[in-house]
């Protein structure tokens, strides 16, 4: 008898996430073609709050809760995510990409905020050397505004914000890496059907992750980061 597909799944979790941790280290700059030159045009700013009206400094720890080695642990509440045991109960067939447009540190505390109703599985830092996970990969976060899509998706913040003229490679390596683990352990094509960004999801109100997100750029990256997880 064959072995299911979530038979086949759970075999490729654990390579998948050491793999992820290589790679990330690794990086993949030296793969990258040249980046093409991105006219934004975007929304007037909104109003950004200073480093220091965010708090104090944010405290990600390791934890064995996490998904992904190379992420610390930085619990939602409980009242911004729905418990579950995916993807028995739900399958997982897509990844959300997403701007936070505030700095890391608020839109941690907005997830742990009960209030807030909103949650992501992860977040990356602008420089690209800090991941922390917010939800388990398991459970449902409320990140992409369609219940739908929320049962069937990972979704992934990157600290930024629509209009700004760059994002970091160190950004878009590190999540590349993620992105191309999570569709390995979850069996999800490595194409812009099931890889899309938040403005993209049917019902959205937000236009995350904008124009100035070079797609072409990111794709390759996931690309090449799932042939390595693969071999």
């Amino acid at each position: 008898m064959e072995d299911s597909p979530l038979s086949r799944r759970r075999l490729l979790w654990g390579a998948a996430g050491a793999t992820g941790t290589a790679l990330t280290a690794v990086g993949l700059t030296q793969l990258m073609a040249p980046e093409e030159k991105v006219k934004a045009v975007s929304p007037p700013s909104p109003v950004r709050k200073s480093p220091a009206a965010a708090g104090p400094p944010t405290i990600l720890r390791a934890d064995s809760s996490v998904d992904y080695a190379p992420a610390m642990w930085y619990a939602s509440s409980e009242a911004n995510y729905m418990p579950s045991n995916r993807p028995e109960a739900y399958p997982i067939d897509y990844v959300v990409i997403h701007l936070t447009t505030d700095f890391l540190p608020i839109m941690l505390a907005t997830f742990k905020d009960p209030a807030e109703r909103v949650s992501a599985h992860y977040v990356i830092s602008a420089t690209g050397t800090r991941i922390a996970q917010c939800v388990r990969e398991r459970d449902v976060a409320w990140h992409s505004g369609n219940v739908w899509y929320n049962h069937r998706s990972i979704g992934i913040e990157h600290e930024g914000w629509i209009d700004q003229p760059q994002y970091s490679n160190k950004m878009y390596e590190t999540s590349a890496v993620l992105t191309a683990t999570i569709c390995a352990k979850y069996d999800i094509p490595v194409d812009r059907d099931h890889i899309l960004g938040h403005v993209e999801v049917p019902e959205a109100t937000h236009e995350d992750p904008g124009p100035v997100w070079n797609w072409d750029k990111y794709m390759r990256l996931v690309e090449t980061a799932r042939r390595r997880i693969r071999t």
